[in-house]
């Protein structure tokens, strides 16, 4: 990286939107839902567009319970692994250039997740976001909350326990 003149504002961007894009890729569930997140700086919004296929209870209708778990367990896994990615490309330990499917960084394990429904997901687009209460060299603790339309009233929220993945200083976890 070059560490003279600074990157234009775009470049910066782009190279933080790949990383990103290449690590939301690197979960093939997130995929299938259509999970795909809103980036402001280091803030990381989860998006689950509504589609049919998410529905568990057609009388309602009502977002299956499955779904909205691992909404909440994809955004707590992404959130985490994002902020320590965010750190090594900011301290230049990783190239983003270098990243692709076959070369990203290994994503925590799930030890356990506790899921509160606090009422119907509804047949429309729901949001997330998780915070790292902490982060520790083997072990992390992260909280997710989800809304719909309205950020105050949560239809459901999770807290999760994770094995953080050996992180090679080198910056090659492959």
């Amino acid at each position: 990286m070059n560490r003279g003149k600074p990157e234009p504002v775009q470049a910066v961007k782009q190279r933080r939107d790949g990383a990103l894009k290449m690590l939301v890729e690197g979960v093939p569930y997130a995929q299938f839902l259509g999970i795909h997140f809103d980036r402001r700086g280091d803030e990381l919004t989860a998006i689950l567009p509504f589609e049919n296929k998410l529905i568990g209870n057609p009388m309602l209708p009502a977002l299956h319970g499955g779904v909205t778990a691992a909404f909440l367990e994809v955004t707590a896994i992404i959130e985490l692994s994002w902020s320590y990615l965010w750190e090594d490309i900011e301290a230049g330990r990783i190239d983003p250039a270098t990243l692709d499917p076959k070369h990203m960084p290994r994503l925590p394990k799930t030890i356990d997740f506790t899921v509160d429904y606090l009422r119907s997901g509804l047949p429309r687009d729901a949001y997330a976001r998780a915070r790292v209460n902490r982060s520790g060299r083997r072990y992390a603790s992260v909280h997710v909350e989800a809304w719909q339309d309205n950020r105050s009233r949560l239809f459901a929220q999770a807290t999760g326990h994770f094995l953080m993945p050996a992180r090679d200083v080198s910056g090659e976890n492959g």
